[in-house]
């Protein structure tokens, strides 16, 4: 597929995507010229616009003592009902500021937030203790997202699909060129230790880095979110849920030079000493566009564990893998009961890539002998075109195993130039049954579907309310 039928498929794909907004759980409705109806997990009684706080919208004059103004004023509401601050049509250049709980964000259209490229305007966080404060070497602190929020409850990120710019081009560069202040690239919307957490109906695009970064929190509703990044920049994920509990990312399209969506929960000791699972995870009705990262990376981070991992209806395109799990020796914790079933891929590398050697560690203190825990990973009705390597499952060797490996009605067809063998199996044991091409004899026939739960998750059970804007 050339660079310009890539781009025309995006935009295709993104128009479809964003007219067909009936297929969102917080589909939008415009009763009149100002007044926009949304779905949320709880309304509020105040509002207020951005502009009452000064704020300018040419996209050159800084925002962010305005926006810090403005949230701070509306906090005073969070025991009366709450309040929801309009960002209106315009411009509005900011550094990062920080979300207060019974709180919602609403992103006109026509409303543009640019992130900003003074690295003075990103405040410096302590590490994250999951990880000892060695992603990309920031010891000594790190910026936060863009949008950040810590310690809240009942925060709501929403619009109807306005923008937010992360203008990264200018952060990849000095990153590559090793020319950053603080070590570390921003994310665009980061939320940690918190509940109640809604991201709904809006556009990221360009992030310096991750664009959605949810860590140490739970109850988390990530719907109708687009996300757009150069599929030639790395590390610019899409979403990635960090031990987090009753997640669901739903009705998304993304397309990235990373993971689409990667689960994490931590990092070698470190995130074996916090150990906090990523759990109870929904992912439906997804589609990306990756071509050199997986559509769903469960680890490599993945030292506090990941259990209960459920994905349905993905559509991947010239994506290198589908569901791709990543992990090492001196990882430890464990990826387990992973359901993953209707899945439409076209031109992938991989359909089935898992891999115990994605060596790279935190530091020297990781313990060698932590071996993670891989069993219990279920695959159903999947078709794949286009296909370069059907299966390459790697375990840990020396005797260990990931277990439990569970393929059913799956049909793969090849590309021309294909690799052989077709499938590559060492250390792994399951079954598989009507499969094609045929998979390694480490998952034997057998007559039977994968499982996938019949249940709910509590997250999928809440009832979303019906809230109204005016500007």
């Amino acid at each position: 597929m050339t660079v310009n039928i890539l781009v025309v498929l995006q935009i295709i794909i993104s128009t479809v995507f964003i007219l067909g907004s009936s297929l969102a759980g917080s589909t939008l409705a415009e009763h009149h010229q100002n007044t926009v109806e949304y779905k949320a997990i709880n309304c509020r009684k105040h509002s207020a616009v951005l502009t009452d706080f000064g704020a300018v919208g040419d996209g050159k004059t800084s925002n962010t003592k305005a926006f810090e103004e403005a949230i701070k004023t509306l906090s005073k509401y969070a025991p009366d009902g709450g309040a929801q601050l309009i960002v209106p049509a315009g411009k509005w250049l900011t550094g990062s500021f920080n979300l207060t709980s019974h709180f919602t964000l609403f992103l006109h259209k026509d409303a543009v937030l640019l992130a900003s490229q003074d690295e003075d305007e990103w405040p410096l966080l302590t590490p994250l203790p999951s990880y000892g404060g060695v992603r990309e070497n920031a010891v000594f602190g790190r910026p936060g997202g863009l949008i950040f929020a810590s310690n809240v409850t009942d925060v709501i990120i929403t619009g109807n699909n306005g923008t937010v710019d992360g203008q990264g081009a200018v952060w990849w560069e000095r990153f590559n060129e090793k020319k950053l202040k603080k070590v570390e690239r921003p994310y665009l919307i980061e939320i940690m230790y918190s509940d109640q957490v809604q991201i709904s109906n809006i556009t990221l695009i360009n992030s310096p880095q991750w664009h959605v970064h949810p860590i140490y929190s739970s109850n988390l509703w990530i719907q109708g979110v687009t996300i757009l990044a150069p599929v030639d920049v790395p590390n610019t994920d899409g979403i990635n849920p960090d031990s987090c509990t009753n997640v669901i990312i739903e009705d998304c399209y993304i397309v990235s030079g990373d993971d689409c969506i990667a689960v994490k929960s931590g990092l070698d000791q470190y995130g074996i000493k916090v150990g906090m699972p990523m759990k109870q995870l929904v992912i439906r009705r997804i589609t990306c566009i990756s071509p050199k990262s997986a559509a769903i990376a469960l680890g490599s981070e993945m030292s506090g564990g990941i259990e209960d991992v459920r994905v349905e209806d993905i559509t991947a395109i010239n994506t290198e893998s589908a569901v791709r799990v990543k992990t090492a020796v001196g990882r430890g914790g464990y990826v387990k009961d992973i359901f993953v079933r209707r899945m439409t891929l076209k031109t992938m590398k991989y359909v089935f890539w898992m891999i115990g050697s994605y060596s790279s560690h935190a530091d020297e203190g990781y313990d060698p002998k932590a071996l993670p825990v891989i069993t219990n990973i279920n695959f159903r009705d999947i078709v794949a075109d286009n296909v370069t390597i059907p299966g390459k499952l790697e375990g840990l060797g020396k005797g260990n195993p990931f277990t439990g490996i569970c393929i059913s009605n799956v049909t793969m067809t090849l590309a021309e130039e294909h690799k052989e063998p077709e499938w590559n199996c060492t250390d792994v044991s399951g079954v598989s049954s009507n499969v094609a091409p045929m998979p390694c004899a480490a998952l034997p026939k057998k007559s039977m579907d994968c499982p996938f739960p019949e249940d709910k998750l509590p997250i999928e059970k809440v009832r979303l309310q019906t809230c109204s804007v005016t500007s």
